[in-house]
């Protein structure tokens, strides 16, 4: 009897499960008919790692509302935005994120809990400030001159070398010098320091994969760290010269507290280098320990981390790229560059982010180059809330997953124009004042409202800083000009052998 009950108990639910899929698939929104039944249509094209350019293929054939899973919808569609990704808003974080944290743990970027976010961003806001970053132009000069060097002597080789593995370098060894004063040494070596870019690109192809049946998670999770042992590489490295960077710096605190005022001074002196992150994140420590836990103190640097190489290297990627596939565009900026020079606006051997944001052209390229390749390139999942979700004449109801893909969005037609496709600056210029209002409103390659990426201005200071100086040092030619390059989308849409000559460039106003 009881083996019967079980059984039929087992029936009922698959019975149910049944006419929840068969209720999902036969509703009308349109998409591709395997994607009306199971989510393996859509783990096959993120695995395929282009979906970035499928999205968009997508919403030109069924329009502003996919069905890409079932009850999965991809948007395109500029009047909800706010709605779904907005202050406020009661669209949440969706299971997929939870992939992207160990099981049970949390951090900004996967935390679903919106409050217990909003809290945490707080307590790091001001240290992510455009006013802030000024402060670590030095730190981000230091690096950008090894980087120089090394492009000098690849140059002098006459080498043919990879640029998106050169800025991943120079964006990890930045990031490492403003989080802890010390670079990782990728820039030293010229190659992936103990696995770290090789670590993080398999955690990124788990997360966006493995997110997709959430529900597998702990389990796979607890697999993949079995088999992984105690070698310590990826991730784990970047763990480790966290933890290791923070006692250094705890042990020269104490030995400071330990001696003279006078000796405190004269050390702090001879340092002449503006505090790095974790100098004021164990400042916020000391002052308030029950608000800035150890937890903050190794999370802050961790992130710093993570999150700020591959989307710096990206973007720089992306601008350089489109700029070699676009003669007159570098050519314009070529002559802006030049022209500041000329007027002392530019300086020598590093551009200062003031002198770069006083050149137009020049912003106009960085922000087409983040409209033609996000750093991001799937749907931010949201889940929808009860009252569902009206959209473009159909309604999405409530338990719904839904996503803009910024891909989608930057290539929308109504909103930047017939040409859309093709990499144009001067749409950020020359645009009228209602179209340019419609464009930044659809413009989120660093994601929109309270989730926007809170170190997108780490990142804008080493594109606006590093590009001009480049462009006005060198020369680059594509290895296999007039054809696309090659890109590999796992959460973040990654060059795959981005191969350039490189010249050094005689510079004119200094003859």
């Amino acid at each position: 009897m009881l083996i019967q009950t079980v059984l039929l108990g087992i029936l009922g639910l698959f019975a149910l499960r049944l006419l929840v899929l068969l209720n999902s698939a036969l509703s009308p929104h349109p998409g591709p008919f395997w994607a009306r039944w199971s989510k393996a249509w859509y783990f096959i094209r993120v695995w395929r790692g282009s979906f970035e350019r499928e999205n968009v293929a997508l919403h030109q054939q069924y329009g502003p509302v996919v069905r890409i899973a079932p009850d999965w919808y991809s948007i395109d569609d500029p009047s909800v935005v706010k709605k779904i990704y907005g202050l406020g808003t009661k669209f949440t974080k969706t299971a997929w994120y939870n992939a992207f944290a160990p099981p049970r743990s949390w951090h900004l970027f996967a935390d679903r809990d919106e409050k217990r976010h909003a809290g945490e961003r707080r307590k790091y806001q001001a240290m992510y400030s455009m006013t802030s970053m000024v402060h670590y132009e030095t730190l981000v000069d230091e690096c950008a001159a090894l980087f120089v060097k090394r492009l000098d002597e690849c140059a002098k080789g006459q080498e043919e070398i990879d640029m998106g593995h050169w800025f991943q370098c120079y964006a990890f060894d930045v990031i490492g010098n403003i989080t802890y004063s010390k670079r990782f040494g990728f820039l030293d070596h010229g190659k992936d320091v103990n696995g770290v870019i090789a670590g993080l690109q398999h955690g990124l192809v788990y997360g966006s994969l493995v997110g997709i049946y959430a529900r597998l998670h702990p389990m796979l999770f607890r697999l993949i760290k079995l088999l992984a042992g105690r070698e310590r590489r990826g991730f784990a490295h970047v763990s480790q010269f966290t933890q290791v960077s923070i006692d250094e710096r705890q042990r020269i605190k104490q030995t400071l507290k330990d001696e003279s005022e006078r000796i405190h001074k004269e050390l702090m002196q001879e340092r002449q280098r503006p505090l790095d992150f974790l100098d004021k994140i164990l400042q916020a420590h000391i002052e308030d320990p029950g608000r800035v836990t150890p937890f903050d103190i190794m999370a802050v640097c961790q992130n710093n981390v993570v999150a700020g190489s591959d989307t710096t290297s990206i973007t720089l990627s992306a601008i350089l790229y489109h700029l070699l596939g676009n003669v007159e565009a570098l050519r314009k900026l070529q002559e802006e560059i030049f022209e500041h020079e000329c007027n002392g606006r530019c300086g020598k051997p590093f551009v200062t982010f003031k002198e770069s944001q006083e050149m137009p052209y020049l912003q106009a390229v960085i922000k087409e180059a983040l409209r033609m390749h996000s750093a991001t390139g799937l749907p931010l999942w949201r889940d929808v809330p009860e009252g569902g979700l009206e959209c473009s004449g159909w309604f999405i109801r409530p338990g719904s997953v839904v996503g803009i893909n910024a891909w989608s969005a930057h290539y929308n037609q109504n909103i930047f124009g017939h040409d859309a496709n093709e990499f144009k600056p001067e749409r950020w210029i020359n645009r009228d004042k209602e179209g340019l209002r419609a464009m930044e409103a659809y413009w989120m390659p660093f994601g929109f409202g309270a989730r926007t990426c809170l170190g997108r201005h780490i990142s804008m200071l080493e594109i606006s800083k590093l590009i001009p100086q480049l462009i006005r040092d060198f020369d680059f030619g594509l290895v296999k000009s007039g054809k696309q390059w090659e890109t590999r989308n796992a959460w973040f849409v990654k060059p795959v052998n981005f191969m350039v000559r490189v010249k050094s460039r005689n510079n004119k106003c200094a003859e």
